[in-house]
């Protein structure tokens, strides 16, 4: 998220997680500092967003309770966290918010309540679900946006990312050519219900945080490719699948595999990222948002990128 919003043109100004694995290699990566410290803490977070006097916060709560990939229990307090973000949005009350997701959390009843909170706290709000590989990443990826707008109607961003979609799905050729040496490779799916064998002419499915080598007694699915020769195919490598999350090729990781695979499956793609601030920067330099959007809250699309020369601090 930091990248993107950082390469659309937006200052970030800090950053904060309660990993301090992923911190370290956050650390290394940008000028700016990112915190270590556990947003249940709200007003210790509120300290340090006070400190900048951001006009945006953005971020991704936890999505193990909501996603499809993970165990859906939202007892665990995981998603106690989509209620921590909100508190301290409505608590600082910056200009503009943006939370990611999961799809399913549209399904969650925390969602629809953290909605009322934002619109309580007077947020206009625009909802979008994004497939990836419309937003100029190599991934059939899908992940919900809410954006909140202070003083402002609903859905005011919606038109301009339905002019930004692209008109076709990125592939993994469209985005790297040849540069992986490959035309299929493996991904270990959830169940041998599933395909495991994908080619580079199509989106990659949804990178997760697990990469298995292809199992010994691997039979091939009826819907691998036909002409995949099973004694050449490999799993892509770690940083590979940093590529298909576009992670640039110098950006620098560190640490073990497990933890690598973990922090590149989490990430919301930084192409994905950079699509939703230049919608942000764009409705902002073409005064669209003095504009009040009266659609329902949930006329969502999939997919999207329009750089912008506007600039916006954030956290």
């Amino acid at each position: 998220m930091s990248l993107g919003f950082q390469m659309a043109g937006v200052e970030m100004l800090a950053s904060i997680d309660n990993w301090e694995k992923s911190v370290e290699v956050y650390n290394k990566n940008f000028s700016h500092k990112c915190y270590l410290h556990d947003l249940k803490d709200e007003e210790g977070a509120l300290k340090i967003i006070n400190k900048f006097k951001p006009e945006m916060i953005i971020g991704g709560p936890p999505c193990q309770d909501f996603s499809s990939a993970g165990k859906r229990d939202e007892s665990l307090g995981r998603a106690d966290l989509t209620y921590h973000f909100a508190n301290i949005i409505c608590s600082y009350k910056p200009a503009w918010f943006v939370m990611e997701n999961v799809e399913r959390i549209r399904k969650s009843h925390i969602l629809a309540e953290v909605i009322q909170q934002y619109k309580k706290a007077g947020y206009g709000l625009t909802s979008v679900i994004l497939d990836a590989s419309y937003c100029n990443t190599p991934q059939s990826r899908k992940r919900f946006f809410l954006i909140g707008t202070l003083g402002q109607g609903n859905n005011i961003l919606t038109p301009i990312f339905q002019k930004n979609l692209n008109n076709e799905r990125m592939t993994i050729r469209d985005y790297l050519g040849e540069s992986l040496g490959l035309k299929y490779y493996y991904r270990h799916p959830r169940n041998y219900s599933r395909r495991g064998i994908f080619s580079i002419d199509e989106p990659s499915p949804t990178v997760r945080g697990v990469n298995r080598p292809v199992p010994s007694g691997y039979n091939k699915h009826s819907g691998d490719p036909v002409d995949a020769i099973l004694s050449d195919i490999r799993p892509l490598t770690t940083i590979e699948r940093s590529y298909l999350q576009t992670f640039p090729k110098n950006f620098e990781f560190s640490g073990t595999k497990t933890n690598l695979e973990q922090m590149i499956g989490n990430a919301v793609p930084v192409n994905l990222a950079k699509f939703v601030a230049s919608g942000i920067l764009e409705s902002i330099a073409s005064g669209e948002i003095q504009k009040q959007g009266q659609q329902d809250l949930f006329g969502g699309f999939q997919g999207f990128i329009m750089p912008s020369k506007a600039l916006q601090r954030a956290v």
